[in-house]
């Protein structure tokens, strides 16, 4: 089964740029972009609800004609019509469901793509500008919420329409009735104003505990095994379980806002109703209005509560909408560190060198240099050599001869690959997820799976390259994981891979097997591998190790095999041929 995250028909590529200015210019983008459903939602929406106000006026129309003695021809004629609106309103229902659903789910997955999208761009420049939970919340909290809000409008056209011919109707019947009604019905919806501003800033409040939350949740999961290590479980538990305290009082005061909303969306069309119940009780005694046209009126006033209510359903969904949408919109303005140079300088062709001189790193074009560094500064030194702008200022990195900041961001993403223990696996095929869709030979895959020493992790799963991942590939054990990720980063043959701890998760075993298999698979290519193990550094053609407080006074040092084998033998600088 092929991935749909794959399908060019989905792909966030296809669909257009957003309109982040504000939370209203991002929905009404929303509805620009495919506005069918909703006007389809509109229309079935009116012709549900129409005969819901109808109905009242006929059955008040068959009383008087009941009570006139005129036979019984017009009373089946006028209950005939009431059952030919029943059957409108059951099959307008339907498709009302249909039409809504249809419009929500173009609001949940454009808006989802629109975000994907834009979180590829800004790559490893997200980490620095938005907490992982804020981006975790915008995709599940957020996008819902602007969904709901598309699912509603379609009731809610048609509750405004239909509340508007019942108070032509009943200003037709009686105009006193008629205006009570067409001030009522407006006072009871714009009653419910005054609670939506609290109702919204509580709701922001919750949203930002929720990002606190899942961002402290998905560090506790990241560094569970260290936390063990070191003992500090407990202290972290207790740490989130204040934050999630947080979250859960902020949760109840906008809960308690929002029964307010829903009790003033029962009381206020309610006195509406008790009020034109009223005042049609004293026109019927004073011989104004017949008994049939009482009935009418009451039934019409009851009708009225419908149309309230949705329209407070809507101001309480749109008022969510808007908050969802605004985070979204934040998200979207985010804009990566590094922009494309204006005059990019091409890079030559063949293997390139890599070197960072005010790391004191040099990497020979086609050989494999293995960094020791302390695991603080592997990410940092990582970022440096593979992604222009990680750090403000000059860049110090040459990539074949060219400052890493002139080429062009295309075709170094092309040559240059950074694989790390930050990397994920997405769900899907394994043969998906390991070529990312592009053709591959089945020559190729088997290669970076034997060095990787992951084909027996694709043996054990139930159809092999054609078996499912779970999100983030939560069935598999750590090591697993790491020798995929190892190996699609092999598969993908840039012509500088840079890898960070690649067999940190593999007992000793399977990180000899994979240390030789990798050196022989890039031979020729320019490898740098950030590790402080033995088994990397005895296959490496370059060795470099870098202090753990690096200044302008301590180069970092390189050995060579006979160095290693010599604890007294002195460190040569960096650069220096062993």
């Amino acid at each position: 089964m092929r991935n749909p995250l794959f399908d060019a028909s989905v792909s966030p590529a296809a669909v257009p740029e957003a309109d982040a200015r504000g939370p209203w210019a991002y929905l009404w983008w929303l509805v620009r972009v495919r506005p069918w459903p909703l006007v389809l939602a509109a229309v079935l929406g009116t012709v549900w609800m129409v005969p819901l106000a109808l109905v009242p006026l006929i059955i008040g129309r068959a009383i008087d004609e009941a009570g006139q003695g005129s036979g019984h021809a017009g009373l089946y004629l006028w209950s005939l019509l009431a059952l030919a609106l029943g059957l409108v309103q059951a099959l307008a229902g339907a498709g009302l469901i249909q039409a809504a659903i249809g419009a929500e789910a173009h609001a949940v997955s454009t808006t989802h793509r629109v975000l994907v999208r834009h979180v590829v761009r800004l790559g490893a420049t997200l980490r620095g500008k938005a907490r992982s939970g804020d981006v975790a919340a915008s995709a599940s909290a957020d996008v819902e919420s602007i969904g709901n809000a598309f699912e509603v409008i379609g009731r809610t056209i048609g509750a405004v329409i239909a509340a508007v011919l019942v108070a032509v109707a009943l200003t037709v019947t009686s105009p006193v009735l008629g205006l009570a009604v067409l001030i009522g019905v407006p006072a009871a919806v714009l009653g419910i104003g005054p609670l939506l501003r609290p109702l919204q800033e509580r709701d922001e409040a919750q949203r930002e505990q929720m990002g606190i939350a899942t961002s402290q949740a998905g560090d506790i999961v990241a560094g569970l095994r260290i936390l063990r290590g070191i003992g500090g479980e407990a202290g972290f538990a207790e740490r989130f379980r204040r934050t999630s305290q947080q979250v859960r009082r902020a949760g109840e005061s906008a809960g308690r806002m929002e029964a307010w909303l829903q009790a003033a969306g029962v009381l206020l069309p309610g006195l509406v109703t008790v009020g034109i119940v009223w005042l049609g009780a004293r026109l019927a005694l004073d011989g104004t209005i017949s008994a049939g046209e009482l009935v009418a009126f009451y039934g019409a006033s009851a009708f009225l509560t419908l149309p309230v209510s949705t329209a407070t359903e809507a101001a309480e969904t749109l008022s969510l909408a808007k908050v969802a949408a605004g985070r979204v919109c934040t998200l979207l303005r985010l804009t990566p560190q590094a922009d494309r140079p204006t005059d990019p300088e091409p890079l030559p062709a063949g293997t390139l060198g890599l070197v960072h001189t005010d790391a004191g790193i040099t990497a020979g074009a086609g050989l494999l240099t293995v960094v020791t560094a302390p695991a603080d500064r592997t990410g940092d030194l990582a970022d440096l050599l593979t992604r222009p702008g990680a750090h403000p200022g000059p860049t110090a990195v040459r990539l074949g001869g060219v400052p890493l900041d002139r080429t062009d961001p295309d075709e170094l993403r092309v040559r240059v690959l950074r694989s790390g223990p930050s990397d994920t696996l997405f769900s899907g095929a394994v043969r998906e997820e390991l070529t990312a869709g592009r053709d591959r030979p089945r020559q190729d895959l088997d290669r970076a799976l034997f060095a990787a020493d992951a084909g027996d992790v694709v043996d054990a799963l139930p159809g092999g390259l054609e078996a499912r991942l779970d999100e983030g590939g939560r069935t598999l054990s750590g090591g697993q994981r790491q020798r995929l990720i190892l190996a699609r980063a092999l598969l993908a043959a840039p012509d500088v891979l840079v890898l960070e701890d690649p067999t940190s998760s593999v007992d000793a075993h399977t990180e000899a097997r994979i240390v030789d298999r990798v050196a022989a698979l890039r031979a020729g290519r320019t490898t740098v591998v950030f590790s402080d193990s033995p088994l990397w550094r005895s296959v490496a053609d370059h060795r470099l190790t870098l202090p753990p407080d690096p200044s302008p006074t301590r180069t970092p040092t390189r050995t060579s095999p006979t160095e290693d084998a010599d604890p007294g033998a002195p460190d040569r600088p960096a650069g220096v041929p062993s």
